[in-house]
């Protein structure tokens, strides 16, 4: 049986059912929406095996969730879902610092987790805007990195062991928590970017960093024009010292972010924001000198503004999507990658793209990687939008690059999946869908979008909030 009945009577945790308990969950910070037949809160991880296995009965999509801040439809259920409820598994179950590791619970945010680090001297390097909101899990489902993978790279370098309920009802466990092995092909990975289509997350084991005795921010004004590709290759020469962020932010979003958080700096020119580790006063100081320096000799002469709590800057920077939401209303925002002696490229290509639909363009990302994040500022479920979204998309590809940097396939994107990895990869992707989620219910239409499975719809609406 499938019925709401049975499904109350196969899970001992929360299920809710009313329209005011499932609205906040049919969306997420897409423009996408969805009506879930209900939202259940297993728990344990015994109630995840049970509510698997309800689900495979009656074929009933089940849609993981933690705290919603996807950007390309991920989380959004399709209708007649339910929505499984992971945000209140945010335990820190286990710290071991001199060994570099810990044990947290899928729905932990990153915030709480940093802070709970802090005194042990160990922290957790991926920090994508939403960090202070995001949770762990969703790091794992979508790769997310942030402006330190730079340095230190995306969430899947720093994921030691998963626990996972696949979508046969099995639960397992992928990787280890020893500092490597070699038994063949690593299938914690397949877990990691799956965006909870292969199985549901109980518990991850997360690899950590010593935490640098000082980290600075630097603000750094760009001249106009400069080549963003000498910009990036410059510093990317560095990543293995003292610098482990390179982000940028181009003039009208530095507008825009000054104007709604009435931040104190330069709004005349794009940005560059890093991060300094150092030592001590006297190694951020000497770090700071080599690096105006590099900046030098590649036209970058302003000096920098410094943050002494990088946090802070991280914490103004994640808030560009908010300000531009704020300001702007609904957009196309897209997350692409090119290799960095390509940068100037895309960027004369999204400006072509904007001036060809007449909308306006705000961009900010990754520098160091050569991701961005464009804005259009156009409807994103319009005709337009939609046009814009698929001429940025080829863009990159046509760049040698990616259609999704970090904040993964989702809905959105699921029809350039084939286009970027060739056939017989996007086969063998979904030789592995079929296996470990045969009937298909793990969150259906996302990342594998021939997949067979329960159908499901997706509604787009033109307003809600948004968080990069």
């Amino acid at each position: 049986m499938t019925t709401l009945p049975s499904l109350l009577e196969a899970v001992r945790g929360r299920v809710g059912t009313t329209a005011e308990e499932l609205a906040p969950y049919g969306r997420d910070q897409s423009f996408l929406r969805g009506s879930p037949l209900a939202v259940v809160a297993p728990a344990d991880s015994d109630d995840v095996v049970a509510l698997v296995r309800w689900a495979r009965q009656g074929r009933v999509p089940l849609v993981p969730r933690g705290a919603g801040t996807s950007l390309d439809g991920e989380s959004v259920p399709a209708d007649g879902a339910v929505v499984v409820d992971l945000s209140g598994w945010n335990q820190l179950i286990e710290v071991v610092p001199e060994e570099l590791w810990a044990r947290v619970g899928p729905g932990i945010v990153n915030r709480d987790l940093q802070r709970a680090l802090h005194s042990r001297g160990v922290f957790f390097p991926p920090n994508p805007g939403s960090w202070t909101t995001a949770t762990i899990g969703g790091h794992v489902a979508t790769n997310a990195s942030g402006p330190r993978s730079f340095k230190y790279g995306p969430t899947r370098s720093w994921i030691r062991e998963l626990e996972a309920v696949l979508g046969t009802g099995d639960r397992a466990r992928f990787g280890h928590r020893v500092a490597k092995r070699s038994v063949g092909p690593e299938l914690l990975h397949l877990l990691v970017g799956s965006e909870g289509t292969l199985g549901i997350l109980t518990e991850v084991t997360v690899r950590l960093a010593p935490l640098p005795a000082r980290r600075e921010g630097l603000v750094v004004p760009l001249p106009a024009p400069v080549s963003l590709s000498a910009v990036a290759r410059r510093l990317r020469l560095r990543s293995g010292a003292g610098l482990s962020a390179v982000e940028l932010i181009d003039r009208s979003s530095a507008a825009v972010l000054a104007e709604r958080r009435q931040v104190d700096w330069p709004a005349d020119a794009a940005l560059l924001l890093l991060e300094v580790e150092a030592r001590n006063a006297r190694d951020a100081e000497e770090q700071r000198a080599g690096i105006v320096a590099d900046l030098r000799a590649v036209g970058v002469d302003r000096p920098p503004t410094v943050y002494s709590d990088a946090d802070e800057l991280w914490t103004l920077r994640g808030a560009s999507g908010v300000a531009l939401d704020e300001r702007m209303g609904p957009r196309v925002r897209e997350d692409i990658a090119v290799p960095l002696g390509r940068i100037d490229e895309l960027l004369e290509r999204l400006g072509a793209i904007a001036a060809s639909a007449g909308v306006g363009l705000f961009l900010y990302g990754h520098l160091g990687e050569g991701s961005f994040h464009p804005n259009f500022v156009v409807e994103p479920a319009s005709p337009t939008g939609e046009r814009i979204r698929a001429a940025v998309l080829t863009a990159a590809l046509e760049l040698g690059g990616t259609v999704s940097s970090e904040h993964g396939i989702g809905r959105l994107k699921a029809d350039f999946l084939a286009r970027e990895l060739g056939p017989v990869p996007t086969d063998l992707l979904g030789s592995v869908k079929r296996r470990c989620d045969p009937d298909g219910i793990l969150n259906p239409g996302k990342l594998y979008p021939s997949a067979s499975g329960p159908a499901g719809r997706f509604s787009p609406s033109l307003s809600g909030p948004a968080a990069e």
